[in-house]
């Protein structure tokens, strides 16, 4: 799989940076982790990635919004982490989506689907 640049979103310190640890062991590049939507919405803005892996409940905001803001502007790939998948699909329902807790080849087959996606678009 090709390197890319990839914007986390996630309000668990911990999760976040394990989640960063995975992609740079798999090669990937993480150019910012934020922990809200502003701060996600901003930074997609500032630091254009090829990826954005988000929590789907930031604390007291959501992810989803979020994302949907960030595509109004740019179709950037996009991967939602919830410890609900379902109830990402019900709102989402193309949504790509890993339910918490998942592994390595879980996020791998995640991030191969969202490129994908936005190829076939």
């Amino acid at each position: 799989m090709i390197p890319l640049r990839i914007l986390i979103a996630e309000d668990e310190a911990v999760i976040a940076m394990l989640i960063g640890e995975v992609l740079a062991g798999l090669g990937h590049h993480v150019c910012a982790t934020v922990s809200s939507a502003d701060e996600l919405v901003a930074a997609a803005l500032m630091y254009q990635p090829e990826l954005i892996i988000a929590d789907a409940g930031l604390h007291d905001s959501s992810g989803l919004m979020a994302v949907a803001t960030i595509l109004k502007v740019d179709a950037v790939p996009h991967i939602f982490m919830s410890g609900n998948a379902a109830a990402v699909r019900a709102s989402c329902p193309d949504a790509i989506v890993l339910e918490k807790p998942f592994d390595e080849a879980d996020l791998e087959q995640a991030i191969a689907a969202a490129v994908a996606m936005l190829k076939s678009q």
